[in-house]
Parts: C-alpha cells; sequence; structure tokens
C-alpha cells in the first residue's frame, strides 16, 4: 500500500468531501472514472486493481482533476489471503471505510458451456463472485465504523439475460445480485447500505472484447456514469438491496 497523503480529506466542499472510499479495478474503464469523480468530489480514494502502472497513471490523474493522492493497492482479486487482509490493513491505516465500490470483474471465454475449461470457470466465478464475499467479509466492520457506510457492486443485465455463450459470466453475476440482496437484508438495521449498478453497454475493453464489431463511440463513456455512483456513495442514499440500471430514472427492484 502506497500513497503520498494518507489523510482523508481531498477537495474541500466536495459532496464527498473527507470520504473514504475503496475502489476495485480503478486503473482503467468504470473503475478509473469513478475514481477520478469521487476525488473530484472530495473523497479519499483506495485504488486497487492488478498492475502497478495503471494505478501510478490513476494517482496522476486524479491530481490533475484537484484531488488529493490517492492511496495504491495493487491486489490480485485471485489472492484469497491478500483480499481477506486488506480489512485489517485499512483499519490500521483510516480506521474505518465509508464507501466500496466493488466494480472488478472479467468477461471470460464466451464459449458453450461444454467446452468451457476448469480453470477458466473458476477463475471467472473467483474474480466475480468469490472476490466480493471476501470483501464484504473484510470491509463490513469497517464500514460498520462509519457514519454511512455504502456499498455499491457493479453487476450486468447478463445475469437475466441468460444469452447463449455468456455462462461463467452470467453465473457469476446472477450470484453477485444474490449475494449482495442478502447482505443488504442482514444490514437493514445497521447504518450501512449496499446496492448493486448495472451500467449497460459502456465503451470499455471488456466491451470491446465481447462485442468486438460495434462501434465503441456510439457507447456513453464510462465518467457518464459517475455521478451516480456518486449518488448511491453520498450518506443521503438509503437504498438498500436495489438494482439500478444507467440511463432510467426509475429505480429497477428484483
Amino acid at each position: 500500500m502506497t500513497d503520498d497523503d494518507a489523510e482523508s480529506g481531498g477537495v474541500k466542499g466536495g459532496r464527498l468531501a473527507g470520504r473514504i472510499a475503496l475502489v476495485t479495478g480503478a486503473s482503467r474503464g468504470i473503475g478509473r472514472a469513478v475514481a477520478v469523480a469521487f476525488a473530484r468530489e472530495g473523497a479519499h480514494v483506495v485504488a486497487t486493481a492488478r498492475t502497478k502502472g495503471g494505478l501510478e497513471e490513476l494517482d496522476d490523474e486524479v491530481r490533475a482533476a484537484g484531488g488529493e493522492a490517492a492511496t495504491l493497492v495493487p491486489l490480485d482479486l485471485m489472492d484469497g489471503e491478500k483480499v481477506d487482509g486488506l480489512g485489517p490493513t485499512l483499519y490500521q491505516r483510516f480506521g474505518r471505510l465509508d464507501i466500496l465500490i466493488a466494480n472488478a470483474g472479467v468477461l471470460g471465454p464466451l464459449s458453450p458451456l461444454g467446452h468451457i475449461r476448469d480453470e477458466d470457470w473458476r477463475m471467472v466465478l473467483e474474480v466475480n463472485l468469490t472476490a466480493n464475499w471476501r470483501l464484504i467479509r473484510t470491509l463490513e466492520p469497517l464500514l460498520k465504523r462509519s457514519d454511512a457506510g455504502r456499498a455499491v457492486f457493479v453487476t450486468s443485465g447478463a445475469a437475466h439475460n441468460c444469452s447463449a455463450y455468456w455462462g461463467p459470466y452470467a453465473v457469476s453475476k446472477a450470484g453477485l445480485e444474490a449475494l449482495v440482496k442478502t447482505w443488504a437484508a442482514e444490514l437493514e438495521s445497521t447504518r450501512v447500505r449496499a446496492n448493486l449498478l448495472n451500467p449497460g453497454p459502456v465503451r470499455t475493453a471488456m466491451r470491446a472484447k465481447a462485442f468486438p464489431g460495434e462501434d465503441p463511440a456510439r457507447l456513453p463513456a464510462p465518467e457518464e456514469l459517475a455521478p451516480l455512483f456518486i449518488e448511491l456513495s453520498e450518506p443521503a442514499c438509503m437504498a438498500n438491496g436495489a438494482l439500478f440500471t444507467f440511463g432510467r430514472k426509475e429505480l429497477v427492484a428484483r
């Protein structure tokens, strides 16, 4: 874990001023856009990703946006012991966590179920589902120490479409939704709230891999989602166990 200034604070007067926010998969795409937006709104960002270089580039972008230096945590979500150690490490550093943005995920193979290799199945489930359970387990005590802990998990329409050849990804996201809604029910009597966000089609590397023939210029940029993440992370947001879909004004609850 590295940073130049571990004090919470960020940009004074922002909507997330003084909040400590952990963002997974923060080195690119939606995670990167959210991390920069949070820093601009005054949060101290704890950014995790597999690549140190990507995190350092994010930190440069955070500073350029006027935020304080981010806390950078190179982390492979398939390393269960390191994920489990995240909570105690953040407790020693900050004593609490105000926001969790569980964004990191992998697409995995797009293939008939009978052709998927054991290692690919395990990898997708480990990153998209099991790692999020580990994050809940290790970070729940820190979120409960916040005056208004907020958690947002990124899901996908694949969880409900169940399209051919999308097996591992669809199963992992369906499991994630069940996981988060179960946790939200357990949190009902606490000050912590947990919700799901389906970004829909967005201009990301994962989307390009899944739909290589699609024109990315026709899709919204990751930065366009940032306001919704901010809204769901504010203390004023009291929704719990709900599924939000980007681009829709109504709350979608299943």
